[in-house]
């Protein structure tokens, strides 16, 4: 076959091939025999290793391919991905359904989409032309990990858009949910277990495992589906409302929920709820509540969004499955961050498909008032179909029942005098703790922290257990030639993490703060504090008082703060880690200074500086930096690509500065 003819022939058999992939894997109703298809896939095949030239990314044959990556980047969304509001009674469904009547300028226009709440793992599409650029999960809501290789493996995710019944946006970005459907994950479970492997415990496990797998080729052996249900972002889409948004998610060919319903009242809501809820063991895949949309996109732009949820969307669960079981034994627990929780060892009962043999008793406040003890027989649920907690016990008249639980005087883990904080129990020894020691070297190296990559889960649990590292200062003492002796170490990678913590010992403040793993401290504060005080002395040197006064402390963190550096064992630690490491002072805020009082959000590429140091030069004048666009906003700096922000500043009437507007405004201030 001559070069023209393969040019016809390869489109005519992806063509084919894309067809009888939607009949297959969207609509499940195959016209071919595996036999037929596998001949069509092998043709295609055979062409594209004649003419590699012709080979596209979007061809059938590059589902799978390339090497296991060492990571997954880290990657923007093109809108925020918010979680829903959530709850289990009528009360507080009719509660938000009165709220959104009344945030709409006509109640006439409001209606309903219900649909499933499919219990899998959130994941954003990303097409330009119609074809697959990125696919990334949900991770904090403004960024996620970029899974792309892997989303390409999931058949029902389509690679090129179909476009036969309606025009496909330039750039678009879907939501959709990565599940395993429950026939799925049991055949999957037994092919496991005649391997001699561990099984997962369920569907929405297996799901997020399979998925975040580092070689795509082992994400394309799972059973993985994606349900698209919500557009985040699009250059031109001309919908109207939630259920015409299905249908065009529908025609472009994605995998779309047969089960949703459009309904006019908090009725019709209770209705479609507890017709789901008695057919939930039926179902296909598993769900843990239904989703109530308001339909009219234009309406929902008039509610807008809290931080955390859109106003117009709320998530109703089941009431959570409740089984029996008797305690067999209580233990003290201690977490990453000294937090000594009570915990039962219960005899194994199976809540929902997922059998429970231990559950949290919060603390010993909460282990008084339930005054649960060995032998107890007890009620257990899990809260939210995933946390287990023993709701109370169950009296037995005719039995004797043992001594109540007590608290140890001193930590389980390391023999430290245990301390108490209101109601919960908490070991000091931040940083020499063994059972902390694993969780916060993990959490010291995480993307949110000092970012050392290779220090993962796996790695902290080794350098531990072996005793390389008996407090946290040690990792600043490691060498390579004391890693290569541990498992899963080799010459390369060993010196890539010595060198990857070398990297990070001169971290930016705001990053030190945040790696410390102090109670109550996060990201967003710990950048209020670099930028407040400007050096560590200064915020190890605060009181309570001063404290107080920086943007997102209150009165209870600022004791936590006090508390942590005025610790002997903390302190002990710090003057360690801080003789190994030059921790960068960071540039205060400028107090009253002229930007103070200002919201800006950036989006886009800058070319004179990078988006980072455009939101220090922005901060340092005392304004404040958010990721998401609200009618609070000052100004959004739109620099190249700006995405969907800019699209909603523009709705809103918000001053958006180009690149060099925004840089003649930090002139005009004196910047």
């Amino acid at each position: 076959m001559n070069r023209q003819s393969a040019v016809a022939r390869i489109e005519a058999l992806r063509e084919q091939i894309r067809r009888h992939d939607h009949l297959y894997y969207v609509l499940d109703s195959p016209e071919l025999s595996d036999a037929e298809y596998d001949a069509l896939f092998r043709e295609l095949q055979i062409q594209e290793d004649i003419f590699p030239d012709l080979r596209t990314p979007d061809s059938p044959t590059q589902r799978v391919g390339g090497e296991p990556l060492s990571s997954f980047p880290s990657v923007p969304h093109e809108a925020p991905m918010l979680s829903l509001d959530s709850d289990q009674t009528e009360e507080a469904l009719r509660r938000f359904t009165d709220r959104v009547e009344r945030g709409v300028d006509n109640p006439s226009r409001v209606a309903w989409v219900v649909e499933p709440k499919l219990d899998g793992l959130s994941i954003e599409l990303l097409y330009e032309s119609g074809l697959l650029i990125r696919a990334s999960t949900r991770g904090d809501g403004v960024r996620g990990e970029g899974i792309t290789e892997n989303a390409r493996t999931i058949r029902s995710i389509p690679l090129r858009l179909r476009d036969e019944a309606r025009p496909v946006p330039a750039r678009l970005a879907v939501r959709g949910e990565v599940i395993i459907r429950v026939d799925a994950f049991d055949a999957l479970n037994e092919r496991l277990i005649s391997e001699e492997r561990p099984p997962f415990a369920n569907p929405r496990n297996a799901a997020a495992g399979s998925l975040r797998q580092l070689d795509p080729r082992i994400t394309a052996s799972r059973p993985l589906e994606v349900y698209a249900y919500d557009v985040l972002a699009s250059s031109g889409l001309d919908v109207a409302t939630q259920w015409e948004t299905l249908a065009a998610l529908r025609d472009w060919g994605f995998l779309v929920n047969e089960y949703p319903e459009r309904v006019a009242d908090a009725e019709g809501i209770l209705a479609y709820h507890e017709r789901l809820h008695t057919q939930r063991d039926e179902l296909p895949f598993e769900i843990d509540g239904i989703v109530i949309k308001l339909d009219d996109l234009t309406a929902r732009e008039e509610l807008g969004f809290t931080s955390r949820h859109p106003r117009w969307a709320f998530a109703f669960k089941f009431p959570p499955q409740v089984e029996q079981t008797r305690i067999e034994r209580i233990l003290a627990s201690v977490g990453r961050t000294g937090v000594v929780t009570p915990v039962a060892i219960m005899e194994p009962v199976n809540i929902g498909g997922v059998t429970v043999t231990r559950a949290s008793l919060h603390n010993r406040e909460e282990l008084a008032r339930k005054d649960v003890r060995p032998g107890d027989l007890v009620r257990v649920q899990r809260a939210g179909d995933v946390i287990p907690q023993v709701l109370g016990r169950i009296e037995e008249p005719d039995r004797e029942r043992g001594p109540a639980f007590r608290m140890p005087a001193t930590c389980p883990s390391c023999d430290t005098e245990l301390v108490e904080r209101g109601p919960f129990t908490v070991c000091p020894n931040s940083f020499a703790c063994r059972a902390q020691l694993k969780g916060r070297i993990q959490y010291f190296g995480s993307r949110g922290a000092l970012d050392i990559e290779g220090l993962g889960e796996e790695t902290a649990r080794l350098l531990v257990d072996e005793g390389l590292v008996e407090r946290l200062p040690d990792l600043l003492d490691l060498t390579a030639e004391q890693l290569v002796e541990l498992e899963g170490f080799a010459e390369i990678s060993a010196g890539n993490l010595v060198a990857a913590i070398e990297a990070a010992s001169k971290p930016e403040l705001y990053r030190f703060v945040a790696a410390l793993g102090i109670p109550e401290v996060g990201g967003a504060v710990s950048r209020s504090l670099a930028r407040h005080f400007g050096t560590l002395d200064a915020i190890i040197g605060a009181d309570e008082d001063a404290l107080t006064d920086v943007e997102g402390v209150g009165p209870i963190m600022a004791a936590r703060i006090v508390a942590f550096f005025a610790e002997p064992h903390n302190a002990e630690n710090m003057a360690r880690l801080t003789e190994r490491m030059q921790v960068q002072a960071a540039e205060a805020a400028l107090v009253g200074g002229a930007l103070e009082g200002k919201t800006f959000v950036f989006t886009g590429g800058m070319e004179s500086m990078s988006r980072s140091d455009a939101k220090k030069r922005a901060e340092a004048l005392g304004a404040k930096v958010t990721g998401s666009v609200s009618k609070k906003t000052d100004y959004v700096v739109a620099g190249a690509d700006p995405g969907s922000k800019l699209d909603k500043a523009n709705k809103l009437g918000v001053t958006v500065l180009d690149e060099a507007g925004f840089l003649a405004l930090l002139e005009e201030v004196g910047e």
